[in-house]
């Protein structure tokens, strides 16, 4: 789609028509060496205790600026219009190449990049590392980076902890194949999306006025008096970074073939602090990259919206206790901003396969900024059933007891 470009520390004036403004997040941005500042070293990594890039051989540490900040993103929702996008976000061009080739600037050797899987390569001359800030229309540079917080080590006690806890009902091969070392630090591909919306519901609401009991045959039944009431409310809404994913193999939520739902019950992210992407903050960890664009997504967010929006009106509904039926709702987005993002996730991944061949894929995620842990394991079927049936008999068994000794 058509696209108007602004510069990032500018607000972009809203338009008539219905074409997207774009944030330009990669101005300024630079291929080929980044030296560190002190040494000239391209040994540059990112130091997870302090969340600083740092040199691998001066051990210098800096950091690149704030994406909020450095793009106005911060700006008041409730002035938000249109659709307003980082170049970042574009749709993504499906001829663009996935292999580049880059001319290293030290010693003139021709490096090729594989943007499917890494923004980094070596050369194989000098070897200098060689980056890739700039962004191409295939998705593979977002506008920001979240960096990693929660180190390795401290992901792997969590996910250790997590499995201990569940491993009576584990399934054997995977009690003997668990090794929470295995953990890898991945970057997810995520949209952050802000909202201004415009909201009208209306239904009907009980309020109950009298509980009694009444005698019906040989027994009796609670029956409510209530008053019914039209209910109507209209407010605006301001959704502030909602974070929606971005690749799709992430939003196949079909819970018979993968557990990814579990990546959603580790947010939230402080998405605030993240900066400006700089590919060496993913030197040490994977990445994926994003595959899906705005026309895919948006209904997502649209319906997450929606949802915010009914939770928010509960709070002026207390009168009616009995409950409210919406018969119409309506949430008109006004306004939108979206930034593609990496977020930060530790992982440890099973594939089970079943006794029927099919295979299932077990995660256990650590979100790599607050620590926060849940996954999936391979359960022992037998063991649990037998675990259920010895439970339910010995409920059976005292509940016979009570009754012969008449409590």
């Amino acid at each position: 789609m058509p696209m108007d470009a602004v510069e990032p520390d500018t607000p972009p004036p809203a338009t008539t028509d219905d074409a997207p403004r774009v944030i330009n997040t990669d101005d300024g941005a630079k291929d080929g060496l980044a030296k560190c500042a002190r040494c000239g070293a391209t040994e540059i990594s990112l130091n997870v205790a302090t969340g600083n890039l740092r040199c691998g051989f001066c051990r210098f540490e800096w950091s690149t600026d704030n994406a909020i900040e450095a793009f106005n993103l911060n700006g008041d929702i409730a002035t938000l219009t249109g659709l307003l996008v980082g170049s970042g976000s574009s749709d993504i061009v499906p001829s663009t190449e996935e292999i580049l080739t880059f001319k290293c600037s030290a010693c003139g050797a021709e490096v090729v990049i594989d943007t499917n899987t890494s923004t980094q390569a070596r050369c194989h001359w000098c070897r200098n590392t060689l980056s890739m800030n700039q962004q191409v229309p295939n998705g593979a540079v977002p506008d920001m980076i979240l960096p990693f917080k929660v180190e390795k080590s401290t992901a792997v006690e969590k996910i250790a902890h997590f499995v201990g806890k569940r491993k009576f009902f584990a399934h054997p091969t995977f009690r003997a194949e668990f090794n929470a070392e295995n953990v890898m630090g991945v970057y997810l591909p995520y949209m952050v999306v802000d909202i201004n919306a415009h909201a009208k519901l209306s239904g009907q609401g009980e309020h109950q006025t009298r509980s009694y009991t009444v005698k019906v045959g040989d027994s009796t039944q609670q029956r409510y008096d209530a008053d019914l009431y039209d209910v109507a409310r209209e407010f605006d809404i301001h959704v502030n970074d909602l974070t929606v994913e971005s690749s799709s193999d992430r939003l196949d939520q079909n819970t018979a073939v993968n557990s990814n739902n579990i990546i959603n019950t580790i947010m939230p992210f402080d998405v605030e602090n993240s900066v400006r992407y700089d590919s060496n903050y993913l030197a040490g960890f994977t990445s994926e990259r994003r595959d899906s664009n705005l026309d895919q997504l948006e209904p997502l967010a649209h319906t997450q919206a929606e949802d915010i929006t009914r939770h928010r009106v509960n709070d002026t509904l207390k009168f009616y206790d009995r409950g409210v039926r919406w018969a119409a709702e309506e949430v008109e987005v006004r306004g939108q901003r979206w930034v593609s993002a990496y977020l930060p996730v530790w992982l440890y991944s099973y594939q089970q396969r079943k006794s029927n061949g099919k295979t299932f894929l077990h995660y256990v995620a650590v979100n790599a900024r607050t620590g926060e842990t849940m996954g999936s394991i391979p359960l022992h079927q037998s063991k649990l059933l037998l675990v259920s049936g010895v439970v339910q008999l010995v409920g059976t068994v005292i509940g016979l007891v009570l009754v012969a000794v008449g409590v």
